[in-house]
C-alpha cells in the first residue's frame, strides 16, 4: 500500500507539474499597427484620441515602455519581426515598391514556419510589403513566391502599402475579384497610355497630394506608381478596415478548435488616412486621429470574437507598431494643422524615418488573460525577440542569433531584457546599450526632412544620449562622456562587423 501511494503521488507530481497544452500551445495574435506613435495611445499618456480597446490590452496585460521595432520604416521592421534577423543584414530590406521581389528567402527560417512545425495553423491578414514573386509579377496569374511559401497557410493581403499600386487584395497568391477580360498592369517608372494621374487630371482628386503621391488615381486618391485595369478588383479604401476585420473574424471562427497564429498587420494610421464614414469626426485631429479610433474599434471586435469563441483565455496577444509616427506623409489631410497639443511621439524625439528614439521606440503590449499579470515593464525588448521568445513558449528549439529568448520577460515572470540593440532608419544605424544611445555621424545629410519636418538624427559629429536622465535626447554627452562614447563606438563596429 505504501509503495502504491508513493508511486501514485510521484505520478501526480510529475504530470501535475507538466505544462498543459493550453500553456504551451496558446493561440497567438500579433496586431501590428502602421506608423502608430508611442504617445498616440491612452495607456502611454495620450489624451487626444480615445483608445479604450488598446488601453484594455495594456491595463489587463503587460505594457512594455522600453520596447523597440527594428527600424524606423515599415519593410525592414516587418522583415525583422518575421525572421528574427536584423534588417540591416538584408540590403534589400528598405521601403519597397509594389512590384518588388520577395526579399525573404523561401528557405529562411520564419516565425510562421516555426509555429507551423509545432502544429499551428498560420495566417496573415493585412499589409504585407515584403515583396512578391521572383521577378516581374504577372498580377493576372497566381503570384508566387509570397507569404504562403514562407509558412503562412492562409494569406489575405495588400501587396505593399495603401498609397502604392496595385490597389487590390491578394488571397493565397491570387488577386481577389479579377476578371479575365480586364487584366492588371503595374509599373513604377512609366505610365500607361490614357491612364489619368494627379498631374494630368487634378480635377479627379478627392484627396490632394502634398509630395510623392501624384501618379495613378484610384478612388479619387493619387498613388505611388502606375496601374491599369482590374476595375472589379480594386479595393474600397474606406472599407479596408472592415474588409480585413471580416477576414480575421472568419479565420478565428474557422480555427478556434486548433492552435493558430494570426499575424494582423493593420494599415492605420499610414497614409492615405481613409476612415469609414461612421468614424469621420471621431476625434478632433482629422483623418489621422479618426483612423486610430477606427483601428481601436477593430481591436475591440477582435477581442469580442475571441470571447465569443471561448478562446480569449487561451490567446496570447501582442500589440505593437512597425515604427514611429509621422504627420504629413504625402497627402493634404490636415494632420499637421489639426494636431493641436497632441504629441504622437510622447516624450521622445524624432519620428518615422528618424534615428532619434521616437523612430523605433513604439507601443508594445503582451496580453494573455489569466496568464500574464497586469503591470508595466521597463525591460529593454525588441520585436526581433518575438521569434525566439515565442519559440520557447511553444517548446520549439528554433532560435536566431539576433533574436533573444525573453519569453519569461514577455510573460511577466522576469525583468531580464536586452543589453544592447541596433536600430535602423533608411540604411542608417545606431546603437542602444542599456540606457545609452550612440548615433554615428552622418555627414552631408539633412538634419530635418524637408517633407515630413522630422529630425532624422543626422549630425556632422557623434551623438550620445543617456535616456534614463534625458528621454527627450536634448543633451549630447559625446564630449562630456568620452570613455562611454569610445566604448560604444567599439561595440557598434564589432556588432556590425566593420572597421
Amino acid at each position: 500500500m505504501r509503495i502504491f501511494l508513493f508511486f501514485s503521488l510521484l505520478l501526480l507530481f510529475t504530470f501535475g507539474c507538466q505544462p498543459t497544452s493550453k500553456e504551451t500551445s496558446p493561440n497567438i495574435l500579433v496586431i501590428y499597427m502602421d506608423d502608430l506613435g508611442f504617445g498616440d495611445v491612452g495607456f502611454n499618456g495620450g489624451k487626444a484620441i480615445s483608445t479604450p480597446n488598446m488601453d484594455r490590452l495594456a491595463n489587463e496585460g503587460l505594457n512594455f515602455v522600453n520596447a523597440y521595432s527594428s527600424s524606423a520604416t515599415c519593410t525592414p521592421s516587418r522583415y525583422a519581426l518575421l525572421t528574427g534577423v536584423y534588417p540591416w543584414r538584408e540590403k534589400r530590406a528598405r521601403i519597397l515598391p509594389g512590384t518588388a521581389t520577395l526579399i525573404i528567402d523561401t528557405a529562411q527560417a520564419t516565425l510562421p514556419r516555426m509555429l507551423q512545425s509545432k502544429g499551428y495553423y498560420t495566417a496573415i491578414i493585412g499589409k504585407w510589403h515584403l515583396g512578391l514573386g521572383d521577378g516581374d509579377v504577372n498580377w493576372n496569374e497566381t503570384i508566387s513566391p509570397g507569404p504562403n511559401e514562407l509558412g503562412f497557410d492562409y494569406s489575405y493581403i495588400l501587396a505593399a502599402t495603401q498609397d502604392r499600386v496595385p490597389t487590390v487584395y491578394i488571397e493565397d497568391g491570387n488577386v481577389v475579384g479579377l476578371e479575365e477580360d480586364d487584366p492588371i498592369e503595374v509599373d513604377y517608372k512609366t505610365n500607361f497610355e490614357g491612364v489619368p494621374t494627379a498631374l494630368t487630371h487634378p480635377e479627379l482628386l478627392e484627396v490632394m497630394w502634398d509630395h510623392g503621391h501624384n501618379n495613378s488615381i484610384v478612388n479619387g486618391i493619387p498613388r505611388i506608381g502606375f496601374m491599369k485595369g482590374g476595375k472589379n478588383a480594386l479595393w474600397s479604401d474606406i472599407d479596408m478596415a472592415d474588409a480585413f476585420l471580416d477576414q480575421a473574424k472568419s479565420f478565428i471562427t474557422a480555427h478556434s478548435k486548433e492552435p493558430f497564429f494570426l499575424f494582423y498587420p493593420m494599415q492605420q494610421p499610414h497614409v492615405p488616412r481613409t476612415p469609414h464614414p461612421r468614424f469621420v469626426g471621431a476625434t478632433d485631429l482629422g483623418p489621422r486621429g479618426d483612423v486610430i479610433a477606427e483601428a481601436d474599434w477593430v481591436i475591440g471586435e477582435l477581442l469580442a470574437q475571441l470571447e465569443t469563441e471561448g478562446i480569449l483565455e487561451n490567446t496570447l496577444v501582442i500589440f505593437t507598431s512597425d515604427n514611429g509616427p509621422v504627420l504629413n506623409d504625402g497627402y493634404v489631410d490636415q494632420a499637421v494643422e489639426r494636431n493641436g497639443d497632441h504629441t504622437p511621439w510622447g516624450p521622445l524625439r524624432g519620428g518615422k524615418y528618424s534615428l532619434f528614439d521616437a523612430g523605433t521606440h513604439v507601443p508594445f503590449v503582451a496580453y494573455w488573460k489569466g496568464k500574464i499579470q497586469t503591470g508595466t515593464s521597463g525591460s529593454l525588448i525588441s520585436q526581433l525577440d518575438l521569434f525566439s521568445s515565442l519559440a520557447a513558449i511553444v517548446n520549439s528549439e528554433e532560435r536566431t542569433a539576433d533574436s533573444h529568448d525573453l519569453h519569461q520577460t514577455l510573460l511577466g515572470r522576469s525583468q531580464a531584457g536586452r543589453r544592447d540593440l541596433i536600430i535602423e532608419a533608411s540604411g542608417r544605424t545606431a546603437l542602444r546599450t542599456e540606457d545609452w544611445v550612440y548615433i554615428p555621424p552622418y555627414t552631408g545629410r539633412r538634419a530635418v526632412s524637408r517633407f515630413t519636418n522630422i529630425e532624422l538624427g543626422n549630425s556632422e559629429t557623434p551623438l550620445l544620449y543617456h535616456l534614463k536622465t534625458d528621454i527627450g535626447q536634448l543633451q549630447n554627452l559625446a564630449t562630456d562622456s568620452l570613455s562611454q562614447l569610445k566604448s560604444m563606438q567599439k561595440q557598434y563596429k564589432t556588432i556590425l562587423g566593420v572597421e
